[in-house]
């Protein structure tokens, strides 16, 4: 059956069904005609004695007339004397000694002949007259023959058609499906075009709406990715360049400490920058292949702990700046878990704040953290200049930074906000940012489980 192609099973299924039925169907019809060729030949041998009867419950002490050809009876007087037999002589062996008091039986002759016999008393002032009459069954047997042979050539010509009726049926329900395979088929490496939608409303083109939207989201993944590993290679290249001619400088200046000594910071920078590209890449990665799968949970300690740790960070990277990082934290029950790890969360407040850091030297930086019964809200702000308006919307998008020059040694890799909001996004939160009158904010929501 697994080797039979769709429409094969579906017209084999419909046809056994039908033998199923049609048989239970012919069955009950031969059942019925065969109860009513029975029923004809007992009431034929009860009219043959209806004659009789009147007969002799008119004139009891008359002669009784000899019945017509063909005609099995066997009339016995109240004395025991048989005025009429024509019955056959195995029947009449059978009716001898029996009481024919309203009896009807059937049976078959030393010949394998088929008889109904049927007998009646007529009470008269002399006695009881005994009546019996026979009818043979072999016109109903070869009847029901006749319609036996007419019912299972009938009911296979019947399965035929409905056999072949059921192919095309379904040579016609499944043309859609060989459509969309056929147009598969030809999308290409890049799947580009979409499968084709039948007119009617049905299964099979609710299939093919699901397929085209997962064919686009396919498609947009394709391109994402495309996207990624090319802003990837462009965001390496630059620190990697930088990176090997600092180090071609420092070679050239060894003999001149102070000159070695800042080619070396230079260098250290640009392996940073190259290190938290790469770690910020690695999350993101993960937390894209993950997807819904990942099951995490952190408690409402383990996070303010990690934050404190961020702050630590934080304050050692405003040292450089001269900013000030404040923080703040508003802690309900500890016992609230969250969907994701602490890890995770580290990174979060991490990404936030070396943005703020960065984004306001010499200024001042704010981390509040609360976590209430509606969930946790991490705030992070600072008193910089804020972004461009127009870059709010893109300000998540990944490798997307307010600064036109990508080649800044000054700006970050653009991953930091898309990271943030990944993370956010995988706990089943929320992650905003937005311009306020005294600088810039960023805003993360975290549902509790």
């Amino acid at each position: 059956m697994r080797r039979l192609s769709i429409r094969a099973r579906i017209t084999l299924g419909s046809v056994l069904v039908a033998v199923v039925l049609l048989a239970g169907a012919l069955l009950v019809v031969r059942g019925q005609t065969a109860h009513v060729l029975a029923g004809s030949d007992a009431a034929l041998a009860t009219g043959d004695l209806t004659a009789f009867v009147a007969d002799i419950s008119a004139d009891p002490e008359g002669e009784v007339d000899d019945p017509g050809t063909g005609v099995l009876v066997a009339i016995v007087s109240p004395a025991g004397v048989v005025q009429v037999d024509t019955l056959p002589h195995d029947v009449r062996e059978v009716v001898d000694g029996q009481d024919p008091r309203e009896s009807e039986f059937r049976m078959t002759d030393d010949e394998g002949r088929g008889f109904v016999v049927v007998g009646r008393i007529v009470e008269t002032d002399a006695g009881e007259w005994m009546l019996w009459a026979a009818r043979s069954t072999s016109a109903s047997e070869l009847a029901l023959e006749g319609l036996g042979r007419l019912l299972i050539v009938g009911g296979v010509l019947l399965l035929v058609g409905f056999a072949g009726a059921s192919w095309v049926l379904a040579t016609v329900a499944l043309r859609p499906v060989t459509r969309m395979r056929v147009r598969a088929e030809g999308l290409g490496a890049t799947l580009d075009g979409e499968l084709p939608i039948g007119r009617a409303d049905d299964e099979l083109a609710a299939l093919a709406r699901t397929l085209n939207d997962l064919l686009a989201r396919v498609r947009a993944a394709t391109a994402r990715e495309k996207q990624m590993v090319s802003d990837a290679a462009h965001e390496l290249r630059t620190p990697l360049a930088a990176l090997r001619t600092q180090l071609e400088l420092a070679h050239r200046d060894f003999g001149d400490a102070d000159a070695l000594a800042r080619h070396v910071r230079d260098a250290e920078f640009s392996a940073t920058r190259l290190a938290s590209l790469a770690g910020n890449l690695l999350e993101l990665s993960r937390l894209d292949a993950e997807g819904d799968k990942a099951v995490r949970v952190a408690s409402a300690t383990d996070l303010v702990a990690e934050f404190l740790g961020a702050v630590d960070r934080a304050r050692l990277l405003a040292l450089a700046s001269s900013t000030e990082v404040a923080f703040e934290v508003a802690e309900a029950a500890v016992a609230d878990r969250y969907g994701l790890d602490a890890a995770s969360f580290g990174r979060l407040a991490d990404n936030l704040l070396a943005n703020a850091v960065s984004a306001a030297p010499g200024g001042n930086v704010e981390a509040r953290l609360s976590l209430n019964a509606d969930g946790l809200t991490l705030v992070v702000s600072d008193d910089g200049p804020g972004m461009p308006p127009e870059f709010v919307p893109h300000a998540f998008e990944r490798f997307t930074r307010p600064d036109a020059a990508r080649t800044s040694q000054a700006g970050g890799s653009g991953l930091g906000l898309a990271l943030v909001r990944a993370i956010a996004s995988a706990a089943d939160g929320t992650a905003e940012v937005a311009n306020t009158p005294t600088g810039f904010a960023a805003t993360v929501r975290l549902p509790k489980m």
